[in-house]
């Protein structure tokens, strides 16, 4: 070293020292390093303790250290640099993690650089947002993606991607958005509140705990992505989007622009290899500006002549420059990306176009290779075959652990007009039709795995029994993944006039739905299947269908004037057709609706008569429809202090499950009776008799905890040990310290009475366990 001292301290105190040394003032080494002002103040204040390596390299080649010097400093800063750390939980299925980065990014330096300081100066305070806008095809989504990879070590607790879709007819909205992040952060879909509002408020108080890069992808307005910015917390959030989204206050912007000549040829060498461009350096200047050296229109260019090795670019040269309208079309808005798609898509095999374009009738953000193969009337070997062609080609992104395809959506729009124009509609409507009865086909029958009448019997009906799930795991998998296409199918065959596949389907649906109450579309699927039900001129399938639509109006959108119209259309109907199970549940439905909104006497009514009803129906249906409006008949005497009423409601439930229900299985049944010792250990509770309380609460618990039905076992437990402390039993903390931890796993609301319950304990001095 030139003056033989090797440097001491942390990287701040170091430069300092060397740029005193050698006279520099703070702005003389901005300018001869390249680095601004404020960014050399943060290095030396210990702001920034590990600034990247080309920085490092760029100051010590503007103090002019020797090759010691520089090594030193560079270890200073290596030490500084923050290090991933694992995140908060494991990455489970429903996350949504980074797209891969794309290896032969190119350019873009100054944008990067800014994002990177963007991501130090976030602190505790406001979270930066960065909003990258710009034309189609300048690469927004490319650059996002690789800017999040190299900002990912900053953010420790979780770097999440979502795709807002902001170029669909119809955009993601934000409450659907929100229920994907919350559902990344590890909120249970049960957990998820239902109003947007509720779900921004609950987003901002997780996200405001964590450091988190989040990457929202293709931005339709203010309004989409307001709801979705942290309020607090050290996070970054980058926005993309065809807009400006001028309207989106205290956020930066990172506008790109067009690529320079000498970057677009970087890029084609990057794609291709140096050889092949060092061979044909003029053509491959000429090629960059004929694609006019938009990004998209020069990777699409440069994966095209990568499928063909042996091609020169010459000729690629040649052929664009002889189609005026397509060089039109690449120097003007949205025509240039239509011109690149279709220089790729005339280089595929056929097979491979007439999946690319039918693929883009495919309903949801990504697609099957079953549903791609139906699409486009291919085996589907074949159909696997040509997407993977496609995704080599850089025209379908894969998702390998889930084997599903998606397209960039400029290229979904580009491959539906081929549809129009090389298949017409004759041929469109016969393959959306071929899809969607084979969908509804296999929908019915993997549904028919959650039918207490079909449990014991294989599901019938599959369109290819050696490809059918089997089990119910396997069943519930396939109708998560395919639910967006069974949904289209469903709309389908209700407009063309399938009305009896559409009850089909729907009944089948039916005990599943019971399971996944968070699924909101149960609205549209027993809207379409009365409808359907009405169209066939059925009035008992319509009170059915309609009995089914007030409960997901109920039970899943929380909309109980829509509730209480449908069950009161349904009662309707099923005194129409003497159907006396379905009056029953007509009226308890719509006592559920009517309890809801206030209208307590008015509900014990309906409830009072529903259980009257059905005390006659001997059907094992009735018997289970009797034991629910029982329950809430009782649920709601105890509610209202009238406790012991209820108790004698929820016995008459007990003796109705103990005899047992002809042409019900064990299971169910058990379950039945779990939940209505709950209710029988609560009325208890309800009139203080603690003693008697703890029995049947412990019985139900055993068998909510073996039939794995989380959410109901953990209120249980809850009530369990509220009992426990009444009574001062040892207990009472293990229980309800469980009981908080489990609610709050399942993000529960009930999480906060359990913690009261624990308040309560240690204010009274009860020495428990």
């Amino acid at each position: 070293m030139r003056d033989g001292r090797p440097p001491t301290g942390d990287f701040g105190q170091q430069l300092r020292s060397l740029r005193v040394r050698y006279g520099l003032s703070q702005e003389a080494l901005s300018h001869a390093a390249g680095v601004s002002v404020r960014a050399l103040a943060d290095m030396e204040r210990g702001r920034t303790r590990g600034p990247q390596r080309r920085t490092v390299q760029a100051l010590a080649e503007a103090l002019g250290l020797d090759g010691d010097e520089a090594a030193s400093l560079e270890k200073l800063a290596a030490l500084g640099r923050p290090r991933p750390r694992p995140a908060p939980g494991p990455v489970g299925p429903g996350s949504l993690a980074l797209p891969r980065d794309i290896q032969d990014f190119t350019a873009r330096g100054p944008a990067l650089a800014r994002l990177l300081e963007l991501a130090r100066d976030a602190g505790p305070g406001l979270p930066v947002v960065t909003v990258v806008a710009g034309q189609p095809g300048l690469g927004k989504t490319a650059f996002a993606v690789h800017a999040a990879h190299q900002l990912a070590p900053h953010f420790p607790d979780g770097q999440f991607a979502l795709d807002l879709h902001g170029m669909d007819p119809e955009p993601t909205t934000p409450r659907d958005a929100l229920a994907r992040l919350l559902g990344a952060l590890g909120v249970a879909d049960a957990a998820i509140p239902a109003g947007t509002d509720d779900r921004a408020g609950l987003w901002r108080s997780l996200a405001g705990e964590r450091r988190l890069l989040l990457l929202l992808d293709n931005a339709a307005d203010e309004s989409q992505v307001g709801p979705l910015l942290p309020g607090t917390g050290p996070s970054l959030t980058i926005v993309t989007s065809r807009h400006a989204l001028a309207g989106l206050e205290s956020v930066h912007r990172t506008d790109l622009a067009l690529m320079r000549r000498e970057e677009a040829v970087e890029l084609l060498t990057r794609i291709i290899g140096p050889e092949r461009v060092r061979a044909e350096e003029q053509a491959a200047r000429d090629l960059a500006d004929l694609c006019g050296h938009l990004p998209l229109a020069v990777r699409i260019a440069g994966q095209r002549l990568l499928s063909r090795p042996h091609e020169r670019l010459g000729k690629l040269v040649v052929r664009l420059g002889a189609e005026g309208r397509r060089l039109d079309g690449l120097q003007a808005g949205s025509l240039r990306v239509r011109a690149a798609f279709a220089l790729s898509y005339r280089q595929l095999l056929k097979d491979s176009q007439v999946l690319l374009r039918r693929a883009a009738l495919a309903a949801g953000a990504d697609f099957s290779p079953e549903t791609a193969a139906l699409l486009a009337g291919l085996s589907q070997d074949e159909a696997v075959v040509c997407a993977e062609e496609l995704t080599d080609a850089g025209l379908l992104q894969s998702d390998v652990a889930t084997e599903r395809y998606r397209f960039h959506d400029l290229l979904r729009l580009y491959a539906a007009e081929q549809v129009d124009t090389e298949d017409g509609s004759e041929v469109r409507d016969a393959a959306l039709d071929r899809t969607a009865d084979w969908m509804l086909r296999r929908a019915t029958a993997a549904a028919l795995h959650f039918d207490v009448d079909h449990e014991h019997t294989p599901a019938q009906g599959d369109p290819d029994p050696d490809t059918a799930p089997t089990g119910r795991d396997e069943a519930r998998a396939w109708l998560e993944a395919e639910r967006a296409q069974w949904l289209a199918a469903l709309r389908r065959a209700h407009g063309t006039g399938r009305h009896r596949q559409v009850l089909d389907t729907a009944q089948a649906m039916h005990w599943f739905s019971d399971l996944n109450q968070h699924w909101e579309q149960w609205v549209e699927v027993f809207q379409l299947s009365a409808d359907s039900a009405r169209l066939l001129g059925s009035r008992q399938q319509e009170a059915v269908h309609l009995n089914y639509l007030a409960w997901a109006h109920n039970s899943c959108a929380h909309d109980t004037r829509a509730a209480l119209i449908s069950a009161d259309a349904a009662l309707a109907a099923a005194r129409d057709s003497g159907d006396g199970l379905q009056e029953g549940w007509a009226l308890c439905y719509g006592a559920g609706a009517l309890q809801r909104q206030g209208r307590v006497e008015e509900a014990e009514e309906r409830l009072r008569e529903g259980a009257h009803r059905l005390a006659t129906e001997k059907s094992p249906q009735g018997r289970l429809a009797e034991l629910t409006i029982l329950n809430t008949l009782g649920t709601l005497l105890r509610q209202t202090g009238r406790a012991d009423e209820a108790l004698d409601l929820h016995h008459r439930s007990e003796r109705i499950c103990l005899a047992g229900v002809p042409g019900r299985t064990a299971g169910v049944i058990t379950l039945y009776l779990a939940v209505t010792r709950l209710h029988i250990g609560n009325d208890l509770a309800a009139l203080e008799r603690w003693p008697e309380a703890e029995a049947p609460l412990r019985q139900a618990l055993a068998a909510l905890e073996a039939g794995q039905v989380s959410a109901w076992a953990e209120r249980t437990r809850l009530h369990l040990g509220q009992v426990l402390a009444a009574m001062g039993h040892p207990e009472a903390r293990t229980t309800l310290r469980t009981a908080r931890d489990g609610l709050a796993a399942l993000r529960s609301p009930l999480q906060a009475e359990a913690a009261e319950a624990l308040a309560a304990l240690d204010d009274a001095g009860i020495a428990t366990a």
